[in-house]
């Protein structure tokens, strides 16, 4: 079996500018490629860190997310009270 020939971390996309939901299909296939343990050691440091970099992305998405559900919540009347956003079992 040949290692995949594409290098997705030649030139990848500046993760500030993915989606969510690019952000983390990308985490996933960095973590498939890693747990199979067929890259060779400085392109899984490479690998390692862009998914660091992805991980962080998401996060920071899930809290604005979660920070623009709290703000509906509180209604158009004023505050009506804040409850947390539920966003782990998406």
């Amino acid at each position: 079996m040949t290692p995949k020939t594409k290098n997705d971390d030649a030139s990848p996309m500046p993760v500030g500018g993915l989606t969510f939901e690019a952000a983390l299909q990308e985490l996933e296939q960095i973590v498939s490629r890693l747990e199979q343990g067929e890259v060779e050691l400085e392109a899984s440091i490479s690998l390692y860190e862009r998914g660091q970099a992805l991980k962080a992305h998401c996060e920071e998405k899930l809290k604005a997310a979660e920070g623009r559900l709290e703000k509906i919540i509180q209604g158009a009347s004023g505050p009506v009270g804040t409850e947390p956003a539920d966003l782990g079992s998406a």
